[in-house]
């Protein structure tokens, strides 16, 4: 059963409204969803979606975590991942001291390798082998970036910051992913790179994406974008300029603008069309399928559930994509398959999430909600008891 850290995000939501002196009428009005959706939410009736959740923060002005009880303390003791955030931390705060002469370093050459085998396992989601060797390889690229920096050596430094938000955000530790921002822009800037300015600018913009600011969210899309020269139609730059499309759709879709979502869709496919699978440029996954699954998710955020499952069916998954991104796509499914009292299926689809990445899965906070809502139908629908066995199994699993 869940910690008493994670037990109810509904719970937390009706605490942080009573702290902001609001009744729940008067929080409804401050969001688009109804009085009786938000009842049900803080009652546990109802599972609190994510975008529900980054609409409340929004209304309240705290920070997601707070409602969702990120990161999930207990849970990150019990898998030995919590020890490793301090080293990941220390390693950040490094950026600005000059050379520490006491750091022995590895040949430029094997840290640039190191660099890369740090995107793929986090795209394996082996997080607990990348986080622990994190640390050592951003002190040692900072240090021989003030040794003898060079433009490859601040772009191997600038994958690592990307590394360093990519760990933290999957374990919820979102403060110290901005700061990994930060310094990733700090390192661009040095190696005078304007895609990895840009997808600075793309990774920020789903911070405001998870916050429910979905205005600054589409302002930083357009700042990535005119990072960009226009005349570049590399591969490289093409493949950013998708992933910076991508982003806006799901961006628009939650702020309810569906031509402006369309019209992102439709330019990453132009762009997808172009490269063809370019999902280990800068490790962005893109290409025409990340482009369905985005269709797929911009349906699921404006709620059309229906359309969302129908787009998650036809989509066939390559035998080579990313881990995480699969796990991803079911943890989304699951949750349209909820939405839609497809409970069984759900429950099919989060098992499968699990069974492909378990730490990323065990952390998402939508599975967590997803599972929630699950126990509340087996509690609720008598011909659903026997599933209900299952689905306690699963929030065991997750909690």
């Amino acid at each position: 059963m869940p910690t008493p850290e994670n037990g109810h995000t509904g719970k937390r939501i009706a605490q942080q409204r009573k702290l902001a002196r609001l009744t729940q009428r008067e929080l409804a009005d401050r969001i688009p969803y109804s009085y009786s959706w938000l009842t049900q939410v803080e009652c546990g009736a109802r599972p609190a979606s994510v975008d529900f959740i980054a609409a409340v923060a929004r209304a309240l002005r705290v920070d997601v975590t707070v409602l969702t009880g990120q990161p999930y303390v207990t849970q990150l003791q019990e898998d030995r991942l919590a020890e490793l955030i301090r080293p990941i931390r220390e390693s950040l705060d490094l950026y600005d001291l000059g050379d520490d002469p006491e750091v022995t370093t590895r040949p430029a050459s094997e840290l640039t390798a190191a660099t890369e085998a740090l995107c793929a396992q986090v795209r394996a989601t082996h997080l607990h082998t990348a986080a622990t060797a994190l640390p050592d390889v951003i002190t040692e690229l900072t240090a021989l970036c003030w040794r003898a920096p060079t433009t490859d050596l601040w772009r191997a430094l600038a994958s690592a910051y990307r590394t360093a938000h990519d760990v933290t955000v999957k374990l919820g530790y979102f403060d110290l992913a901005s700061v990994a921002l930060d310094r990733l822009g700090w390192a661009a800037e040095r190696a005078s790179d304007s895609r990895l300015a840009a997808i600075r600018q793309y990774f920020r913009g789903l911070v405001y994406f998870r916050e429910g600011e979905y205005t600054i969210g589409l302002r930083l899309i357009r700042s990535g974008h005119a990072f960009l020269d226009a005349a570049d139609a590399s591969r490289e730059a093409l493949t950013v300029a998708g992933q910076l499309h991508l982003g806006g759709s799901v961006l628009a879709a939650r702020a309810e603008d569906a031509s402006a979502a369309a019209a992102h869709i439709s330019s990453a496919r132009e762009y997808a069309g172009r490269v063809g699978d370019a999902s280990r440029v800068h490790w962005l996954n893109f290409g025409p399928v990340n482009v369905a699954l985005h269709e797929m998710s911009v349906a699921m955020e404006m709620r059309h559930y229906d359309e969302a499952l129908r787009q998650a069916k036809a989509i066939k998954l390559p035998a080579g994509i990313a881990t995480s991104r699969r796990a991803h796509y079911f943890i989304d499914r699951a949750r349209m398959e909820m939405e839609l009292g497809y409970t069984e299926a759900s429950l099919k689809s989060l098992w499968t999430a699990h069974r492909t990445a378990p730490e990323q899965t065990r952390y998402h906070p939508g599975a967590r909600e997803t599972v929630r809502g699950l126990v509340h139908l087996s509690r609720r629908t008598p011909q659903m008891l026997g599933v209900g066995v299952h689905v306690n199994v699963a929030l065991a699993r997750f909690s």
